[in-house]
Protein backbone atom coordinates (compact mmCIF):
# COMPACT_ATOMS: atom_id res chain seq x y z
CA UNK A 1 0.00 0.00 0.00
CA UNK A 2 1.68 3.26 -0.94
CA UNK A 3 2.11 6.62 1.29
CA UNK A 4 -0.61 8.44 -0.14
CA UNK A 5 -3.24 5.66 1.33
CA UNK A 6 -1.41 5.80 4.58
CA UNK A 7 -2.07 9.67 4.38
CA UNK A 8 -5.29 9.88 3.92
CA UNK A 9 -6.04 7.73 6.78
CA UNK A 10 -3.63 9.28 9.08
CA UNK A 11 -5.50 12.60 8.15
CA UNK A 12 -9.11 10.88 9.04
CA UNK A 13 -8.04 10.46 12.17
CA UNK A 14 -6.26 13.36 13.15
CA UNK A 15 -8.59 15.72 11.89
CA UNK A 16 -11.35 13.90 13.93
CA UNK A 17 -12.59 16.77 16.86
CA UNK A 18 -11.71 13.96 19.91
CA UNK A 19 -7.87 14.77 18.75
CA UNK A 20 -7.07 14.68 22.39
CA UNK A 21 -7.79 10.94 22.95
CA UNK A 22 -6.31 10.04 20.07
CA UNK A 23 -3.18 11.23 21.68
CA UNK A 24 -3.03 9.60 24.60
CA UNK A 25 -3.11 6.50 22.79
CA UNK A 26 0.21 4.16 23.47
CA UNK A 27 2.37 4.49 20.44
CA UNK A 28 0.78 7.16 19.07
CA UNK A 29 3.56 10.39 18.11
CA UNK A 30 2.38 14.16 17.85
CA UNK A 31 3.69 15.07 14.30
CA UNK A 32 5.46 17.87 15.90
CA UNK A 33 7.52 15.64 17.80
CA UNK A 34 8.42 13.38 14.88
CA UNK A 35 12.06 12.83 14.19
CA UNK A 36 14.02 14.91 11.59
CA UNK A 37 13.20 14.78 8.27
CA UNK A 38 9.84 12.88 8.62
CA UNK A 39 7.18 14.63 6.79
CA UNK A 40 5.00 16.41 9.47
CA UNK A 41 1.67 15.07 9.58
CA UNK A 42 2.72 11.32 8.96
CA UNK A 43 3.51 8.66 11.40
CA UNK A 44 6.44 8.05 12.95
CA UNK A 45 9.00 5.37 13.27
CA UNK A 46 6.55 1.74 13.74
CA UNK A 47 3.71 2.91 11.71
CA UNK A 48 2.40 -0.69 12.18
CA UNK A 49 2.29 -0.79 15.72
CA UNK A 50 -0.09 1.52 15.69
CA UNK A 51 -2.74 0.69 13.05
CA UNK A 52 -2.10 -2.72 15.11
CA UNK A 53 -3.18 -1.18 18.15
CA UNK A 54 -6.36 0.52 16.12
CA UNK A 55 -7.28 -2.91 14.20
CA UNK A 56 -6.58 -5.66 16.50
CA UNK A 57 -8.73 -8.69 16.74
CA UNK A 58 -11.10 -7.13 18.70
CA UNK A 59 -12.10 -4.57 16.05
CA UNK A 60 -11.36 -1.68 18.80
CA UNK A 61 -10.84 1.89 16.60
CA UNK A 62 -10.49 5.54 17.69
CA UNK A 63 -14.34 5.35 16.92
CA UNK A 64 -15.35 2.96 19.65
CA UNK A 65 -13.66 5.33 22.03
CA UNK A 66 -15.80 8.40 21.19
CA UNK A 67 -18.44 9.04 24.18
CA UNK A 68 -21.70 7.16 23.85
CA UNK A 69 -20.14 4.45 21.00
CA UNK A 70 -21.11 1.49 23.24
CA UNK A 71 -25.13 3.07 22.96
CA UNK A 72 -27.24 1.51 20.35
CA UNK A 73 -28.87 4.04 20.04
CA UNK A 74 -27.25 7.53 19.80
CA UNK A 75 -29.53 9.61 22.29
CA UNK A 76 -31.95 12.26 20.62
CA UNK A 77 -34.56 14.34 22.25
CA UNK A 78 -37.26 12.68 24.58
CA UNK A 79 -40.62 11.98 23.09
CA UNK A 80 -43.33 14.59 24.05
CA UNK A 81 -45.98 13.28 26.09
CA UNK A 82 -49.34 13.72 24.73
CA UNK A 83 -52.46 15.79 26.29
CA UNK A 84 -55.51 14.15 27.68
CA UNK A 85 -57.60 15.65 24.82
CA UNK A 86 -55.32 14.41 21.77
CA UNK A 87 -55.90 10.71 23.09
CA UNK A 88 -57.27 8.96 20.74
CA UNK A 89 -60.80 6.54 21.22
CA UNK A 90 -61.87 3.50 19.49
CA UNK A 91 -65.71 3.47 19.00
CA UNK A 92 -66.91 -0.12 18.15
CA UNK A 93 -70.47 -0.17 16.51
CA UNK A 94 -72.02 -3.56 16.07
CA UNK A 95 -68.77 -4.43 14.80
CA UNK A 96 -67.32 -1.39 12.88
CA UNK A 97 -64.61 0.20 14.11
CA UNK A 98 -64.57 3.97 15.02
CA UNK A 99 -61.92 6.32 15.77
CA UNK A 100 -61.55 10.05 16.53
CA UNK A 101 -59.74 12.24 19.64
CA UNK A 102 -61.04 12.67 23.47
CA UNK A 103 -61.51 16.52 22.71
CA UNK A 104 -63.73 15.88 20.17
CA UNK A 105 -66.52 13.91 22.31
CA UNK A 106 -65.62 16.44 25.24
CA UNK A 107 -66.79 19.29 23.66
CA UNK A 108 -70.33 18.13 24.04
CA UNK A 109 -69.82 17.16 28.06
CA UNK A 110 -73.55 16.52 28.36
CA UNK A 111 -74.06 13.55 25.74
CA UNK A 112 -73.22 9.90 26.06
CA UNK A 113 -69.95 9.98 24.85
CA UNK A 114 -69.19 13.19 25.91
CA UNK A 115 -69.48 12.62 29.69
CA UNK A 116 -66.60 10.18 31.15
CA UNK A 117 -69.06 8.62 33.59
CA UNK A 118 -71.88 7.84 30.52
CA UNK A 119 -69.62 6.00 28.14
CA UNK A 120 -67.56 3.99 30.55
CA UNK A 121 -70.64 1.96 31.48
CA UNK A 122 -69.98 0.34 27.55
CA UNK A 123 -66.03 -0.08 27.58
CA UNK A 124 -64.61 -3.04 26.47
CA UNK A 125 -61.36 -3.54 28.96
CA UNK A 126 -60.20 -6.03 26.79
CA UNK A 127 -60.25 -4.71 23.50
CA UNK A 128 -59.52 -1.56 24.64
CA UNK A 129 -62.51 0.23 22.87
CA UNK A 130 -66.20 1.59 23.44
CA UNK A 131 -68.80 -1.12 22.18
CA UNK A 132 -72.17 0.06 21.22
CA UNK A 133 -74.11 -2.51 19.82
CA UNK A 134 -76.38 0.37 17.60
CA UNK A 135 -77.27 1.20 14.10
CA UNK A 136 -73.85 1.29 12.05
CA UNK A 137 -74.76 3.94 9.32
CA UNK A 138 -76.49 5.81 11.75
CA UNK A 139 -73.43 6.80 13.81
CA UNK A 140 -71.82 8.32 10.51
CA UNK A 141 -74.52 11.28 11.36
CA UNK A 142 -73.39 11.02 15.25
CA UNK A 143 -69.77 11.21 15.09
CA UNK A 144 -70.02 13.96 12.50
CA UNK A 145 -72.03 16.07 15.06
CA UNK A 146 -69.16 15.65 17.29
CA UNK A 147 -67.10 16.90 14.68
CA UNK A 148 -68.66 19.38 13.05
CA UNK A 149 -69.43 21.10 16.37
CA UNK A 150 -73.25 20.48 16.51
CA UNK A 151 -73.78 19.84 12.59
CA UNK A 152 -76.85 17.10 12.73
CA UNK A 153 -77.17 15.56 9.30
CA UNK A 154 -79.03 12.03 8.65
CA UNK A 155 -77.17 9.80 6.48
CA UNK A 156 -79.43 9.16 3.54
CA UNK A 157 -79.34 5.28 3.89
CA UNK A 158 -80.93 5.57 7.55
CA UNK A 159 -85.00 6.19 7.92
CA UNK A 160 -85.88 9.13 9.73
CA UNK A 161 -87.50 6.88 12.71
CA UNK A 162 -84.00 5.33 12.81
CA UNK A 163 -81.83 8.06 13.11
CA UNK A 164 -84.06 10.15 15.64
CA UNK A 165 -83.68 6.84 17.95
CA UNK A 166 -79.93 6.96 17.49
CA UNK A 167 -80.13 10.59 18.20
CA UNK A 168 -82.17 9.72 21.60
CA UNK A 169 -80.17 6.67 22.86
CA UNK A 170 -76.59 9.19 22.58
CA UNK A 171 -78.19 12.02 24.14
CA UNK A 172 -77.73 14.81 22.13
CA UNK A 173 -80.24 16.86 23.52
CA UNK A 174 -83.59 18.50 22.77
CA UNK A 175 -81.53 21.04 20.05
CA UNK A 176 -79.95 18.49 18.07
CA UNK A 177 -83.51 17.08 17.85
CA UNK A 178 -84.76 20.01 16.89
CA UNK A 179 -82.19 21.05 14.41
CA UNK A 180 -82.64 17.33 13.00
CA UNK A 181 -86.69 17.65 12.71
CA UNK A 182 -86.36 21.26 11.17
CA UNK A 183 -83.72 20.15 8.59
CA UNK A 184 -86.00 16.93 7.46
CA UNK A 185 -89.14 19.53 6.88
CA UNK A 186 -90.89 18.90 10.44
CA UNK A 187 -92.89 22.12 11.68
CA UNK A 188 -91.95 22.91 14.96
CA UNK A 189 -94.02 22.69 18.24
CA UNK A 190 -94.82 26.03 18.98
CA UNK A 191 -93.65 27.23 22.91
CA UNK A 192 -96.38 29.17 24.93
CA UNK A 193 -95.40 31.35 27.73
CA UNK A 194 -97.01 30.89 31.18
CA UNK A 195 -97.96 33.74 33.55
CA UNK A 196 -94.99 34.59 35.89
CA UNK A 197 -97.63 34.59 38.98
CA UNK A 198 -98.45 31.14 40.14
CA UNK A 199 -101.92 32.15 41.37
CA UNK A 200 -102.36 33.49 37.28
CA UNK A 201 -100.31 30.21 35.74
CA UNK A 202 -102.96 27.88 37.82
CA UNK A 203 -106.12 29.63 36.19
CA UNK A 204 -104.45 29.91 32.87
CA UNK A 205 -103.53 26.03 33.08
CA UNK A 206 -107.06 25.65 34.30
CA UNK A 207 -109.24 27.52 31.55
CA UNK A 208 -107.01 27.41 28.80
CA UNK A 209 -105.10 23.58 28.62
CA UNK A 210 -107.44 20.61 30.07
CA UNK A 211 -104.82 18.06 29.54
CA UNK A 212 -103.09 20.01 32.60
CA UNK A 213 -105.46 18.25 35.62
CA UNK A 214 -108.47 16.37 36.41
CA UNK A 215 -109.95 20.08 36.89
CA UNK A 216 -109.32 21.67 33.85
CA UNK A 217 -111.07 18.36 31.76
CA UNK A 218 -113.96 19.51 34.09
CA UNK A 219 -113.83 22.93 33.12
CA UNK A 220 -113.40 22.19 29.58
CA UNK A 221 -116.31 19.92 29.49
CA UNK A 222 -118.58 22.61 31.45
CA UNK A 223 -117.44 24.48 28.55
CA UNK A 224 -118.56 21.95 26.01
CA UNK A 225 -121.83 21.60 27.54
CA UNK A 226 -122.63 25.31 27.33
CA UNK A 227 -121.43 25.69 23.75
CA UNK A 228 -123.68 22.72 22.57
CA UNK A 229 -126.68 24.11 24.58
CA UNK A 230 -126.29 28.14 22.81
CA UNK A 231 -125.72 26.43 19.54
CA UNK A 232 -129.01 23.87 20.36
CA UNK A 233 -130.52 26.95 21.28
CA UNK A 234 -130.01 29.81 18.68
CA UNK A 235 -131.15 26.54 15.99
CA UNK A 236 -134.36 26.09 17.79
CA UNK A 237 -134.85 29.94 17.96
CA UNK A 238 -136.00 29.41 14.09
CA UNK A 239 -138.52 27.27 14.28
CA UNK A 240 -142.07 28.34 13.00
CA UNK A 241 -143.52 28.00 16.34
CA UNK A 242 -141.37 29.83 18.14
CA UNK A 243 -140.36 32.97 15.51
CA UNK A 244 -143.35 34.72 15.32
CA UNK A 245 -143.39 36.72 17.81
CA UNK A 246 -139.70 36.85 18.54
CA UNK A 247 -138.55 38.22 15.66
CA UNK A 248 -137.41 41.56 15.36
CA UNK A 249 -140.20 43.81 13.85
CA UNK A 250 -140.49 47.47 12.53
CA UNK A 251 -144.33 49.09 14.04
CA UNK A 252 -145.73 52.06 12.87
CA UNK A 253 -146.58 54.58 15.45
CA UNK A 254 -149.66 57.17 14.33
CA UNK A 255 -149.47 59.20 16.91
CA UNK A 256 -145.79 60.39 16.30
CA UNK A 257 -146.00 59.43 12.94
CA UNK A 258 -142.71 57.43 12.78
CA UNK A 259 -142.02 53.93 12.71
CA UNK A 260 -140.08 52.23 15.44
CA UNK A 261 -138.33 48.61 15.89
CA UNK A 262 -139.83 45.96 18.56
CA UNK A 263 -137.93 42.64 19.43
CA UNK A 264 -139.90 41.19 21.42
CA UNK A 265 -142.60 42.19 24.01
CA UNK A 266 -141.40 39.37 26.66
CA UNK A 267 -137.74 39.43 25.87
CA UNK A 268 -136.58 39.19 29.63
CA UNK A 269 -139.18 37.10 30.88
CA UNK A 270 -138.49 34.43 27.39
CA UNK A 271 -137.07 31.17 28.40
CA UNK A 272 -134.99 30.79 25.39
CA UNK A 273 -133.46 34.59 26.16
CA UNK A 274 -133.17 33.19 29.99
CA UNK A 275 -130.83 30.34 28.68
CA UNK A 276 -129.03 32.27 26.06
CA UNK A 277 -128.33 34.89 29.22
CA UNK A 278 -126.68 32.02 31.49
CA UNK A 279 -124.28 30.69 28.34
CA UNK A 280 -123.63 34.51 28.02
CA UNK A 281 -122.51 34.50 31.46
CA UNK A 282 -120.13 31.52 31.69
CA UNK A 283 -118.56 33.15 28.06
CA UNK A 284 -117.89 36.45 29.50
CA UNK A 285 -116.75 35.02 32.83
CA UNK A 286 -114.81 32.72 31.16
CA UNK A 287 -113.23 35.22 28.56
CA UNK A 288 -112.22 38.37 31.58
CA UNK A 289 -110.54 35.20 33.56
CA UNK A 290 -108.50 33.84 30.95
CA UNK A 291 -107.94 37.86 29.96
CA UNK A 292 -106.89 38.60 33.39
CA UNK A 293 -104.47 36.02 33.66
CA UNK A 294 -102.86 35.53 30.33
CA UNK A 295 -99.50 36.19 30.06
CA UNK A 296 -99.56 38.81 27.35
CA UNK A 297 -102.39 40.96 26.77
CA UNK A 298 -101.54 41.76 23.65
CA UNK A 299 -100.56 38.22 22.36
CA UNK A 300 -104.34 37.52 23.85
CA UNK A 301 -106.00 39.14 21.10
CA UNK A 302 -103.58 38.18 18.62
CA UNK A 303 -105.06 34.08 19.13
CA UNK A 304 -107.98 33.74 16.51
CA UNK A 305 -109.88 31.84 18.79
CA UNK A 306 -109.83 34.66 21.35
CA UNK A 307 -111.16 36.77 19.11
CA UNK A 308 -113.82 34.46 18.12
CA UNK A 309 -114.98 34.44 22.09
CA UNK A 310 -115.59 37.86 21.66
CA UNK A 311 -117.31 37.92 18.73
CA UNK A 312 -119.63 35.13 20.30
CA UNK A 313 -121.50 37.55 23.28
CA UNK A 314 -121.40 40.68 20.91
CA UNK A 315 -124.48 39.86 19.34
CA UNK A 316 -126.66 39.24 23.24
CA UNK A 317 -125.03 42.77 24.06
CA UNK A 318 -126.54 44.35 21.34
CA UNK A 319 -129.61 43.01 21.17
CA UNK A 320 -130.12 43.88 24.98
CA UNK A 321 -128.87 47.65 24.53
CA UNK A 322 -131.78 47.76 21.04
CA UNK A 323 -134.48 46.23 23.48
CA UNK A 324 -133.88 49.04 26.11
CA UNK A 325 -133.12 52.02 23.87
CA UNK A 326 -136.08 51.55 21.74
CA UNK A 327 -135.24 54.78 20.04
CA UNK A 328 -137.45 56.17 17.48
CA UNK A 329 -135.83 56.80 14.19
CA UNK A 330 -136.65 57.40 10.86
CA UNK A 331 -138.04 54.51 8.63
CA UNK A 332 -134.72 53.81 6.26
CA UNK A 333 -132.37 54.13 9.65
CA UNK A 334 -134.83 51.80 10.81
CA UNK A 335 -134.62 49.10 8.46
CA UNK A 336 -130.44 49.38 8.35
CA UNK A 337 -130.36 48.62 11.86
CA UNK A 338 -132.74 46.34 11.83
CA UNK A 339 -130.54 44.14 8.94
CA UNK A 340 -127.50 45.09 10.89
CA UNK A 341 -129.36 43.00 14.32
CA UNK A 342 -129.94 39.89 11.93
CA UNK A 343 -126.27 40.12 10.66
CA UNK A 344 -125.13 40.01 14.43
CA UNK A 345 -127.57 37.66 15.72
CA UNK A 346 -125.91 35.50 12.75
CA UNK A 347 -122.72 35.65 14.35
CA UNK A 348 -124.13 33.96 16.84
CA UNK A 349 -123.40 30.69 15.03
CA UNK A 350 -119.41 31.37 15.18
CA UNK A 351 -119.60 29.87 18.68
CA UNK A 352 -119.28 26.23 17.46
CA UNK A 353 -115.72 27.64 16.91
CA UNK A 354 -115.29 27.49 20.57
CA UNK A 355 -115.49 23.75 20.67
CA UNK A 356 -111.96 23.78 18.83
CA UNK A 357 -110.46 24.54 21.94
CA UNK A 358 -111.55 21.66 23.63
CA UNK A 359 -111.73 19.47 19.99
CA UNK A 360 -108.26 17.81 18.88
CA UNK A 361 -110.47 16.99 15.37
CA UNK A 362 -111.00 20.60 14.76
CA UNK A 363 -107.43 21.36 16.02
CA UNK A 364 -106.10 19.41 13.37
CA UNK A 365 -108.34 20.74 10.80
CA UNK A 366 -107.51 24.21 11.38
CA UNK A 367 -103.81 23.04 11.45
CA UNK A 368 -103.66 21.58 7.36
CA UNK A 369 -105.98 24.30 6.18
CA UNK A 370 -103.39 26.20 7.89
CA UNK A 371 -100.61 24.62 6.46
CA UNK A 372 -102.43 24.03 3.13
CA UNK A 373 -102.97 27.55 1.77
CA UNK A 374 -100.78 27.30 -1.10
CA UNK A 375 -101.87 24.43 -2.50
CA UNK A 376 -105.63 25.86 -1.75
CA UNK A 377 -104.61 29.03 -3.82
CA UNK A 378 -103.42 26.91 -6.48
CA UNK A 379 -106.95 25.35 -6.25
CA UNK A 380 -108.55 28.10 -6.16
CA UNK A 381 -106.54 30.06 -9.04
CA UNK A 382 -107.33 26.97 -11.10
CA UNK A 383 -110.76 26.84 -10.28
CA UNK A 384 -111.23 30.63 -11.76
CA UNK A 385 -109.31 30.09 -14.71
CA UNK A 386 -111.71 27.39 -15.74
CA UNK A 387 -115.07 28.93 -15.20
CA UNK A 388 -113.82 31.43 -17.34
CA UNK A 389 -112.64 29.45 -20.09
CA UNK A 390 -115.52 27.35 -19.99
CA UNK A 391 -118.48 30.08 -19.24
CA UNK A 392 -116.97 32.14 -22.49
CA UNK A 393 -116.79 29.09 -24.21
CA UNK A 394 -120.65 27.63 -23.20
CA UNK A 395 -122.46 31.20 -23.60
CA UNK A 396 -120.78 31.29 -27.52
CA UNK A 397 -121.96 27.36 -28.31
CA UNK A 398 -125.41 28.83 -26.55
CA UNK A 399 -125.38 32.27 -28.22
CA UNK A 400 -127.39 31.57 -30.60
CA UNK A 401 -130.44 29.46 -28.82
CA UNK A 402 -133.64 31.19 -27.89
CA UNK A 403 -134.39 28.75 -25.12
CA UNK A 404 -130.63 29.00 -23.69
CA UNK A 405 -130.06 28.97 -20.13
CA UNK A 406 -126.49 31.38 -20.43
CA UNK A 407 -127.53 35.36 -21.76
CA UNK A 408 -123.91 36.38 -20.66
CA UNK A 409 -120.75 34.82 -19.65
CA UNK A 410 -121.40 36.17 -16.29
CA UNK A 411 -124.66 34.32 -16.12
CA UNK A 412 -121.83 30.86 -17.08
CA UNK A 413 -120.38 31.33 -13.97
CA UNK A 414 -122.18 29.34 -11.54
CA UNK A 415 -123.15 26.38 -14.34
CA UNK A 416 -118.91 26.29 -14.69
CA UNK A 417 -118.10 26.16 -11.04
CA UNK A 418 -121.28 23.51 -10.14
CA UNK A 419 -119.96 21.63 -13.60
CA UNK A 420 -115.87 21.70 -12.05
CA UNK A 421 -116.63 20.77 -8.77
CA UNK A 422 -119.01 17.94 -9.90
CA UNK A 423 -122.20 19.04 -7.99
CA UNK A 424 -124.09 19.47 -10.99
CA UNK A 425 -127.66 21.00 -9.79
CA UNK A 426 -129.23 20.95 -13.19
CA UNK A 427 -130.95 24.36 -12.70
CA UNK A 428 -128.59 25.59 -16.01
CA UNK A 429 -127.62 23.10 -18.46
CA UNK A 430 -126.49 23.31 -22.36
CA UNK A 431 -129.12 22.58 -24.97
CA UNK A 432 -126.78 22.63 -28.34
CA UNK A 433 -124.55 19.91 -29.19
CA UNK A 434 -121.64 21.75 -29.09
CA UNK A 435 -123.05 23.36 -25.23
CA UNK A 436 -123.00 19.85 -24.57
CA UNK A 437 -119.39 19.05 -25.74
CA UNK A 438 -117.95 22.33 -23.65
CA UNK A 439 -120.05 20.98 -20.36
CA UNK A 440 -118.17 17.25 -20.72
CA UNK A 441 -114.57 18.95 -21.11
CA UNK A 442 -115.34 21.36 -18.34
CA UNK A 443 -116.52 17.97 -16.38
CA UNK A 444 -113.29 16.24 -16.88
CA UNK A 445 -111.23 19.60 -16.30
CA UNK A 446 -113.19 19.79 -12.72
CA UNK A 447 -111.76 16.32 -11.95
CA UNK A 448 -108.20 16.84 -12.71
CA UNK A 449 -108.20 20.30 -11.04
CA UNK A 450 -109.45 19.66 -8.26
CA UNK A 451 -107.75 16.31 -7.50
CA UNK A 452 -103.69 18.07 -8.20
CA UNK A 453 -103.70 19.72 -5.09
CA UNK A 454 -105.42 17.29 -2.67
CA UNK A 455 -102.66 14.70 -2.37
CA UNK A 456 -100.88 17.31 -0.93
CA UNK A 457 -103.72 18.08 1.56
CA UNK A 458 -104.55 15.12 2.77
CA UNK A 459 -100.48 14.29 3.19
CA UNK A 460 -100.81 17.43 5.87
CA UNK A 461 -103.75 16.09 7.10
CA UNK A 462 -101.88 12.42 8.00
CA UNK A 463 -99.29 14.07 9.20
CA UNK A 464 -101.23 16.29 12.33
CA UNK A 465 -103.01 13.45 12.93
CA UNK A 466 -100.29 11.27 13.62
CA UNK A 467 -98.34 13.97 14.97
CA UNK A 468 -101.44 14.33 17.95
CA UNK A 469 -101.80 10.67 18.38
CA UNK A 470 -97.83 10.76 18.98
CA UNK A 471 -98.27 13.46 21.87
CA UNK A 472 -101.04 11.80 23.22
CA UNK A 473 -99.50 8.57 23.63
CA UNK A 474 -96.23 10.33 25.37
CA UNK A 475 -98.34 11.96 27.61
CA UNK A 476 -100.04 8.79 28.62
CA UNK A 477 -96.01 7.46 29.01
CA UNK A 478 -95.02 10.55 31.16
CA UNK A 479 -97.98 11.59 33.63
CA UNK A 480 -95.93 13.49 35.70
CA UNK A 481 -94.60 15.87 33.01
CA UNK A 482 -98.35 17.54 32.83
CA UNK A 483 -97.83 18.85 36.94
CA UNK A 484 -94.77 20.53 36.10
CA UNK A 485 -95.06 24.38 35.95
CA UNK A 486 -91.23 25.58 35.96
CA UNK A 487 -89.72 28.43 38.15
CA UNK A 488 -91.33 30.81 40.23
CA UNK A 489 -89.85 33.65 38.17
CA UNK A 490 -91.79 32.64 35.22
CA UNK A 491 -89.60 34.71 32.71
CA UNK A 492 -88.58 31.59 31.21
CA UNK A 493 -91.62 29.41 31.58
CA UNK A 494 -93.03 28.23 28.62
CA UNK A 495 -96.14 25.39 27.82
CA UNK A 496 -94.30 22.94 25.72
CA UNK A 497 -96.63 20.82 23.73
CA UNK A 498 -94.20 18.65 22.60
CA UNK A 499 -94.62 16.32 24.88
CA UNK A 500 -97.85 16.24 25.40
CA UNK A 501 -98.52 18.03 28.75
CA UNK A 502 -97.57 21.24 30.75
CA UNK A 503 -93.69 21.36 31.31
CA UNK A 504 -91.34 24.11 31.83
CA UNK A 505 -88.57 24.73 29.21
CA UNK A 506 -86.41 27.69 29.07
CA UNK A 507 -86.41 29.52 25.50
CA UNK A 508 -82.50 29.09 25.49
CA UNK A 509 -82.73 24.92 25.15
CA UNK A 510 -85.63 25.24 22.76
Amino acid sequence: MDGCGWKEMEVALVDFDNSDEIQEQPGYQDPDLSPAGAPRGRPGPGPFSNWKLLLGDSHETAFSRLPGADDPDPPGPEPAVPSEGDQRVIINVAGLRFETQLRTLTQFPDTLLGDREKRARFFDAMRNEYFFDRNRPSFDGILYYYQSGGKIRRPASVPIDVFADEIAFYELGSEAMEAFRADEGFIPDPETPLPANDVHRQFWLLFEYPESSVAARAVAAVSVLVVIISITIFCMETLPEFREDREPRLVRDPGRNATRMVLSPSMFTDPFFMVESTCIVWFTFELALRFAVCPSKAGFFRNIMNIIDVISIIPYFATVATELVQETEPTAQQNMSLAILRVIRLVRVFRIFKLSRHSKGLQILGQTLKASLQELGLLIFFLFIGVILFSSAVYFAEVDEPESHFSSIPDGFWWAVVTMTTVGYGDMCPTTAGGKIVGILCAIAGVLTIALPVPVIVSNFNYFYHRETEREERQKNMPEEIHKTGSPTGSADSLSKTNGGCSSAEPSRE
